[in-house]
């Protein structure tokens, strides 16, 4: 995640076991929805014998036994402290002087990283509503994100990724204002993104390894997010040209193992700032525009596994900053000569005389047929 504020600076504090100061925390209020967590319920009443510094601590307290009571595997004992009423001495948990009164001490963090805990998430957790981090990856947590998350006001990094978490696109993270971070990765979510995912001030979407699905939105190309993970999914259709709306922010897009299927917008050009651009394996085809080339920041680029055809523009092989452009199994019938000198280049099994390991020449024929019956204007197919 690149830093783009002195907020992030404290939250990566804060990730490697530290504290941070500069966030501001306002005095939690008691909310409705959350009633259920304090009253009525089985940690409604807290043992009379502990105490607590302040109330923050103590709301802390009913969350984090609430999730205690829901985990039904913890291998690794991350949970078998949580005993009593000091929560900032748990596993996993960092605590922090709020700064709207330095005074009182709150849960700022939860990192519960490669635990391999199975359980799932309780509503209670909404009571952390001073939190900047929640990292629980690498887990066997499971069900849906509860809807109490998005009392999270100041939640700042969010990290889900490799666990067991389904259902559709877990609308709650679209309501947490502070949220910056996003990583969904290697969950089993399915269906649809939604417009608004592209329309939140994310620095960074992580959601690849899912099961999501249908086109990509119309209006991805209004995201700010700097690095777009998108990779390993069931996304079919075409590339929608407001991504060269990007151009002041991205720097990385990964498009890869999908079902994409349409050209190459010649928009892409203008995202002048963009180092990795991986659409390998997936059905893209027609001609690379001219424009590519105009990418100088470009470092890493894989359009390997599609269905391109035609010549490989010069402009693109000679960007400055290009270092590894993968392009093999396409119908690329030509190239210029600077891309076999690239630090690092594969053009098999394209149409390309005298390179090595090529297709067939009745392959290139019969799908170089198939093409030209039916050119392609890179619109929606």
């Amino acid at each position: 995640m690149l830093v783009t504020n002195n907020v992030v600076v404290h939250v990566l504090v804060l990730a490697l076991f530290g504290t941070y100061t500069h966030i501001p925390f306002t005095i939690a209020r008691q909310n409705p929805a959350l009633t259920h967590a304090t009253s009525g319920g089985e940690f409604d009443s807290v043992p009379s014998a502990l105490t607590f510094d302040n109330p923050r601590l103590k709301r802390a307290y009913v969350a984090l036994q609430a999730w205690k009571q829901a985990v039904i595997s913890d291998p690794f004992k991350f949970t078998s402290n949580w005993v009593g009423s000091n929560v900032c001495n748990y596993t996993g948990v960092f605590c922090s002087p709020s700064l709207d009164d330095p005074t009182i001490k709150t849960v700022a963090g939860i990192d519960l990283n490669h635990g391999d805990i199975a359980g799932n998430l309780p509503e209670e957790l909404g009571l952390l509503d001073d939190i900047a981090l929640f990292h629980v990856n690498s887990n066997r947590f499971c069900g849906k994100l509860p809807r109490s998350l998005e009392k999270m006001k100041h939640l700042y990094e969010l990290d889900v990724s490799n666990n067991r978490f389904a259902g559709k696109f877990p609308h709650v993270v679209l309501r947490m204002p502070s949220l910056k971070y996003l990583d969904l990765r290697f969950n089993d979510f399915e269906g649809k993104v939604p417009e608004a995912l592209f329309e939140k001030e994310l620095d960074a979407i992580f959601i690849n390894h899912n099961r999501f699905g249908v086109a990509l939105p119309e209006n991805m190309g209004n995201s700010p997010a700097s690095v777009i993970v998108l990779a390993n999914n069931v996304f079919h259709g075409c590339l929608p040209t407001s991504m060269g709306n990007m151009s002041d922010t991205l720097n990385e897009i990964v498009l890869s193992n999908n079902g994409l299927h349409s050209c190459l917008p010649k928009e892409l050009g203008s995202l002048k700032n963009l180092q990795v651009l991986d659409a390998r394996n997936n059905k893209l085809m027609g001609e690379l525009p001219s424009s590519i080339g105009e990418m100088k920041s470009l470092e890493r680029l894989d359009l390997s596994h599609n269905m391109f055809w035609g010549a490989v523009p010069g402009t693109v092989c000679s960007m400055p900053n290009l270092k590894k452009f993968n392009y093999n199994h396409n119908f690329f019938n030509g190239e210029a000569p600077m891309c076999s000198e690239l630090e690092e280049s594969d053009d098999v099994k394209n149409c390309l005389h005298a390179r090595p390991v090529q297709r067939s020449r009745l392959q290139c024929q019969m799908f170089l047929k198939r093409a030209r019956a039916r050119p392609q204007k890179c619109k929606r197919l």
